[in-house]
């Protein structure tokens, strides 16, 4: 009799150990599922978002506005030689009425970027910084000119320092 509770009492322990260990199997795999599940939920939720946002924007294709070439000379200091820039602008705008309401405004955006580029030296033009330096001042000039419009972005077609 002694053999036989032996055996029992050490099946009855192995018996609680392996349904602990179905149980935390179980719950690891329901944890797993519900992490996967919810990250999809928010991954899948944003790329909804983000194909939205796009699809608009797609939709309207931007318009662009050429400006008159511009030829001006640069600053600098007493008997240095004289450098000129010449530069072809190009305004884009977010839709095609908003190119007949600047284009009356033309002759001021002119005069405004003229005026502004003879202040310049060829210092300031150097690198990539200087030239994005530039055409975010002309951006903010050009959409103060033409008030209440609004253009996106001055960009350049040609641009030559000699």
């Amino acid at each position: 009799m002694a053999d036989t509770d032996n055996t029992e009492s050490g099946a009855g322990d192995e018996t609680p150990k392996k349904s602990k260990l179905k149980l935390i199997i179980i719950g690891v795999v329901a944890l797993a599922l519900a992490g996967g599940g919810g990250g999809y939920f928010f991954l899948a939720k944003g790329k909804k978002k983000e194909e939205h946002a796009e699809t608009p924007a797609a939709a309207k294709p931007l318009s662009f506005v050429e400006v008159p070439e511009i030829m001006v000379n640069l600053a600098g200091q007493p008997g240095e030689r004289v450098q000129y820039l010449k530069a072809k602008l190009v305004l884009e705008v977010k839709d095609a009425p908003q190119v007949a309401l600047i284009t009356p405004s033309m002759p001021r955006i002119t005069d405004m970027a003229q005026v502004y580029l003879r202040e310049l030296r060829s210092s300031d033009l150097n690198g990539s910084i200087g030239m994005f330096r530039l055409k975010e001042e002309l951006t903010r000039r050009v959409n103060a000119a033409i008030a209440p419009n609004h253009v996106n972005a001055v960009l350049f077609k040609e641009i030559l320092i000699q």
